[in-house]
């Protein structure tokens, strides 16, 4: 497939005080979210002054994919769309037909299959279509997941090397430290659906966990290279929960995980949010404040990894990726899971609550 034109495709965040509360109701539309919550949750915006870092983050991202592109001879333009605020996807949609694109690579700021990670955004991207009737007009296609790509670990194993360097300064050994690898919590059963069918049967957790999993050990594999201290014990953990109360969701939480392990005598923790790409509200609110506090309370060491954002290593990974697919070019994975296939198969991550027309899935 020849494209013409690259879609940086993200989750969209409130920019003001008074597009928080839309924001939240758009993204929990139809989900049965108690209000109360989706009030608490707005509090944390709010304590951010009601914006999200998430769009200024992506705006340096674009801005530094840009810069790579240019040094690797990528003529492809970059354009930039949200699930859930401004520049909207079909917006942007819109504006890459205008221009005469009509092959579009859409590059995710999701690394791992789930329905909330993947699936949707190919819904989303699916009813924009229809929406602007550029259906048949524009075709795109999605860049691979890169849960176990060199330039997306590279960036955690660094950040953890430095953190266990940082404890150690602090007087703590490896037998006195916990790593806490964090991601998003999901339902039981969204999770258990993730990926292929061929897959998943075979990993409670489907490859939602699997994959999580396998970033971790790698993370705590690479961090090896970047520190001669011994890497302490790890457990993969959640964190921002916020379905309804009687749905059973991935566990444990990070929070009730801190405090276990201080019960447990560990001195320090060391969490390293794998499951996000950049340092947006949920990582800042859940884990730089609520989970610090907790371990502070505990008088337990606290370090936080930073999320890979623009780091040089990352966003030659994501140059890395669309030149795969551009050139058929050979892939990078360092896990057993991995190449991930280019295209989503049938029956992957499926949508529990209705059957809908997605981009880019396998024939």
């Amino acid at each position: 497939m020849k494209y013409d034109a690259i879609l940086l495709t993200s989750f969209g965040g409130p920019e003001g005080p008074d597009e928080v509360m839309p924001f939240l109701e758009r993204v929990t539309a139809g989900r049965g979210i108690p209000r109360e919550r989706l009030e608490e949750v707005s509090h944390h915006y709010l304590a951010l002054g009601g914006v999200s870092p998430i769009n200024e983050q992506n705006r340096a991202l674009l801005a530094a994919m840009r810069a790579e592109f240019l040094t690797r001879n990528i003529d492809l333009p970059i354009y930039w769309g949200n699930r859930n605020s401004d520049p909207y996807f079909a917006d942007s949609l819109r504006k890459i037909e205008e221009a005469g694109h009509r092959n579009v690579l859409a590059f995710v700021t999701s690394a791992y299959s789930s329905y909330s990670g993947c699936r949707q955004y190919r819904e989303n991207l699916a009813k924009a279509l229809i929406d602007t009737e550029l259906t048949g007009k524009l075709r795109i296609d999605k860049i691979r997941h890169y849960f176990d790509h060199p330039g997306f670990i590279t960036p955690f194993a660094q950040g953890l090397a430095k953190s266990i360097d940082q404890a150690k300064a602090a007087g703590l050994s490896a037998e006195d430290l916990q790593i806490f690898f964090t991601t998003h919590s999901i339902p039981d059963s969204m999770a258990d659906s993730s990926g292929p069918i061929n897959m998943r049967e075979n990993h409670k957790g489907g490859m939602y966990v699997a994959q999580h999993m396998a970033t971790a050990e790698l993370v705590s594999v690479q961090a090896k290279l970047f520190t001669s201290n011994q890497i302490p014990a790890w457990e993969l953990v959640y964190q921002s929960r916020s379905g309804a109360p009687n749905m059973p969701w991935l566990e444990p939480d990070i929070c009730d995980a801190i405090k276990d392990a201080a019960n447990s005598g560990v001195k320090g923790v060391i969490v390293i949010p794998i499951g996000f790409v950049s340092d947006h509200v949920e990582v800042i609110w859940d884990l730089d404040n609520e989970a610090k506090e907790i371990a502070e309370e505990l008088n337990l060491f606290f370090a936080r990894v930073a999320t890979p954002g623009v780091a040089p290593e990352f966003v030659t990974a994501i140059a890395e990726l669309v030149e795969e697919r551009i050139n058929a070019g050979a892939k990078k994975a360092l896990s057993d899971l991995g190449p991930w296939a280019d295209f989503c198969a049938v029956g992957c991550c499926p949508n529990a609550r209705a059957d809908l027309p997605t981009i880019a899935q396998a024939e």
